[in-house]
């Protein structure tokens, strides 16, 4: 029997695919699914026994959360990466991780072939597809429901009829949640007038008023939160129980698909927002404006490469090393005001704090020039300048 290792997560789409797979094209089934943090314990346990009832030979649990912290959140976080300057990459960025796992299973036990549930029209098809054909070339791509064009009546009443039943009723948001933010889709994102209701967010408000919250980054890490020590997922688990209770990190994001088309999501993403954000503030005090700009720009285009499954292409390493040797001073506190659906950035603390500098006080007194100096230097600056509009007077 040939065996296939199928990327599942107990929904509809891969459920269809274990029985289909097994009683249609007499594959030894083993599903796997890789947590980037979207899983309680107990839905975990839930999801293995529904794959054993559904005909699986073998289940397992990948928990890829360090993984995809250590190896793509903190850069996405050093680099401050916001796609479109809105999204910060949550669902589309462990999707990369995901298929990574999947796969080194699958050559882990000698899985003959992969398969995913993913449908023909969004981009996750190609995040899958990319992973295995790069890192599995000789295993083959089995995809079920995009290549059948499948609906979900057709795949109920098959597994119905396959002796499982279950209750796989559409839900009215498809909410997709991870440890870097949650993605919420739904009628009011599929056309460009419309936007999502409160009530679509998993998370609701639950304060008024105001609170303050103090974030420490270490070398472009966050170590701190309120004076505690913790760091990497604990660190944003916690201040995503913080900052969801305020409703923070909603917003809408429009941008470019894989495939070619436009497309609309809901997100809310209260912790990578706020650490994103702080980490932008602390890095305007400690970096020169140089190394702002170039981070700003390899940040977008990593930022871009993520999304679009380029994970694996080695400029990705060499970015990582820019951005790495960036945060060097990179250290301090950020304080931060929590209101109803917002934050304020306040301020920060840093013995790398450039404003501390004994030369000058913006708009105020200097100790490090004259007023001669500053008349020379200005006279120079505008020389090329003199000799364009003195070449071409007719330009303002």
């Amino acid at each position: 029997m040939k065996k296939v290792v199928l990327a599942y997560s107990g929904g509809l789409d891969t459920s269809f695919c274990v029985m289909y797979l097994t009683k249609e094209l007499g594959y030894e089934v083993h599903t796997a699914l890789a947590n980037t943090g979207g899983f309680s314990a107990e839905e975990l346990k839930a999801v293995e026994e529904r794959a054993y009832k559904l005909g699986a030979k073998s289940h397992v649990n990948i928990d890829v959360t360090g993984d995809y912290y250590g190896k793509c959140i903190k850069y996405m976080v050093m680099g401050n990466v916001l796609r479109n300057k809105t999204y910060p990459i949550s669902v589309s960025s462990e999707r990369t991780f995901q298929a990574l796992a999947i796969v080194n299973y699958a050559n882990s036990i000698g899985a003959d072939a992969i398969a995913h549930g993913s449908t023909g029209a969004g981009n996750d098809q190609v995040r899958f597809d990319l992973t295995f054909e790069v890192f599995a070339p000789q295993v083959e791509i089995i995809t079920p429901t995009r290549d059948m064009k499948l609906t979900r009546e057709y795949e109920i009443n098959y597994l119905k009829e396959g002796g499982f039943e279950a209750d796989f009723t559409k839900m009215e948001y498809s909410i997709n949640k991870g440890v870097w933010g949650t993605s919420v889709g739904g009628k009011e994102t599929l056309c460009s007038a419309t936007n999502l209701p409160d009530t679509a967010y998993p998370s609701q408000l639950k304060k008024e008023g105001t609170e303050s919250l103090e974030i420490e980054f270490k070398n472009g890490e966050v170590v701190g939160v309120n004076g505690e020590v913790v760091s990497g997922v604990a660190a944003i688990n916690k201040l995503e129980a913080i900052g969801s209770a305020w409703a923070i990190g909603r917003d809408t994001h429009v941008g470019d698909t894989i495939v070619g088309i436009k497309g609309r999501v809901g997100f809310e993403a209260a912790a990578p927002m706020l650490i994103i954000k702080a980490h932008e503030l602390l890095e305007k005090h400690t970096l020169t404006k140089w190394q702002q700009y170039w981070k700003d720009q390899l940040g977008t285009w990593y930022g871009m490469f993520m999304h679009e499954a380029m994970y694996s292409e080695p400029v990705m390493r060499d970015i990582e090393s820019f951005l790495d040797n960036s945060q060097r001073n990179v250290s301090g506190k950020v304080f931060i005001t929590l209101r109803p659906y917002t934050f304020t950035l306040v301020g920060i603390e840093s013995e790398h704090d450039l404003m501390n500098a004994k030369f000058a006080e913006y708009g105020e007194m200097n100790n490090a020039w004259t007023a001669d100096d500053v008349k020379g230097f200005t006279k120079i600056t505008s020389m090329p300048l003199k000799i364009y509009h003195a070449v071409n007077p007719d330009e303002e």
